[in-house]
């Protein structure tokens, strides 16, 4: 007999897509739109020329480093709502860089590669503070985190109205960063960071194969399936959990790099733009299998791209994405929810059918 665990999580998956699609095709309707006229603009808008495209992979490249970085710290059983902080502070560090470094224009690799150190130590720094609240002084990693995540935004207004302030500018970002200190693009036609889609590939390689295949991700994994067992067997608990949080904040300092080294070229208080949270959201639709990321976040991508069209194109609010982004992840945890308990019953049921199945030898010797 086939194990219904083995095809139940692909077809649940599958109906959760189906369902959000049926329900965003509702509200559409509700509003007199035409449903297959709003999926041909989102299309167009992700996909209708290479700038668009490359607006697609642009905002793929940090989404993807910030679902990496998740997945470490889940394995590990750990909920790091503070990714969003991390990214932020990333983003600062490097423009702390961009602004403040002076190196001469033929030396702009070497500035580059000192803003994106900068970035991790920055992402690493704001991920190790919520490790130590958790670790040493027992405050959950949710709430150290949403509480950095304010303190991180509250930090960069203020760079951006006081420190930072552009001459002769607004508080809606800093003044632009140099032009040998920002990622350089591959082409005119081709807008899109060739060193980051490098850096961004190698993770998506290197973070699964250190999961899988060596003691340090199966010391994570033990320690989120069962921290009080991974300690009875040696596993240093406390030392993996802090691992785990510095490998995400690295990963998220670069994604917050990305975000004012290309994407603006200027440091802005929301650079990190919700993409942790947003990542948040991948991670649980990926039920933190690494080899899904790419390919759920390119499609996260191509539909938030897309849907700037949707305003212009047919005065529709481009947060439907939104909508349809977060209405497919709540479905997914739903269905995913019943799964479980139908699985629960089939296994509650097979037991009660092989106990049934048991002679009753005892019985039969008393009579005899």
């Amino acid at each position: 007999m086939q194990n219904p665990s083995r095809t139940n999580p692909f077809l649940f998956t599958l109906l959760s897509v189906i369902l959000a699609l049926v329900i965003a095709a509702l509200l559409v309707l509700s509003i007199g739109k035409n449903p297959l006229d709003v999926l041909t603009n989102i299309l167009e808008g992700a996909f209708r020329n290479t700038n668009a495209f490359t607006g697609v992979l642009n905002f793929w490249i940090p989404l993807s480093l910030a679902c990496v970085a998740l997945i470490v710290t889940f394995r590990a059983g750990l909920w790091n709502i503070g990714i969003e902080g991390q990214i932020l502070m990333g983003a600062i560090f490097a423009s702390w860089g961009a602004l403040n470094i002076n190196l001469p224009p033929e030396l702009s690799p070497i500035l580059i590669l000192i803003e994106i150190g900068l970035a991790i130590i920055g992402g690493m720094l704001w991920a190790g503070i919520v490790g130590v609240l958790k670790v040493w002084l027992g405050v959950n990693e949710i709430f150290g985190g949403m509480a950095l995540n304010s303190l991180a935004s509250v930090w960069a207004i203020y760079l951006v109205a006081g420190p930072w302030y552009p001459e002769g500018g607004s508080a809606q970002s800093s003044a632009p960063f140099p032009s040998h200190a920002v990622l350089p693009g591959i082409s005119s036609e081709w807008p899109v960071s060739l060193f980051a889609l490098i850096i961004t590939g190698l993770a998506l390689i290197v973070v699964p194969f250190l999961l899988d295949r060596t003691r340090w991700g199966l010391q994570l994994k033990a320690t989120g399936k069962n921290p009080r067992s991974a300690l009875l067997l040696g596993v240093a608990t406390d030392r993996i959990a802090m691992s785990a949080f510095l490998v995400c904040g690295a990963l998220a300092g670069v994604a917050g790099a990305y975000r004012v080294l290309f994407t603006y070229g200027s440091f802005r208080p929301l650079a990190s733009g919700s993409i942790g949270f947003l990542g948040l959201l991948v991670v649980l639709l990926a039920s933190s299998r690494a080899v899904w990321v790419p390919l759920i976040t390119f499609a996260f991508s191509a539909i938030l791209a897309g849907s700037t069209r949707l305003r212009v194109s047919m005065q529709l609010d481009a947060s439907l994405a939104g909508v349809l982004q977060g209405t497919v992840v709540l479905l997914f945890l739903l269905l995913g929810g019943v799964r479980q308990r139908i699985e629960q019953n089939s296994k509650a049921a097979q037991s009660t059918h092989k106990t049934n199945a048991i002679p009753d030898t005892t019985s039969e010797v008393i009579s005899r």
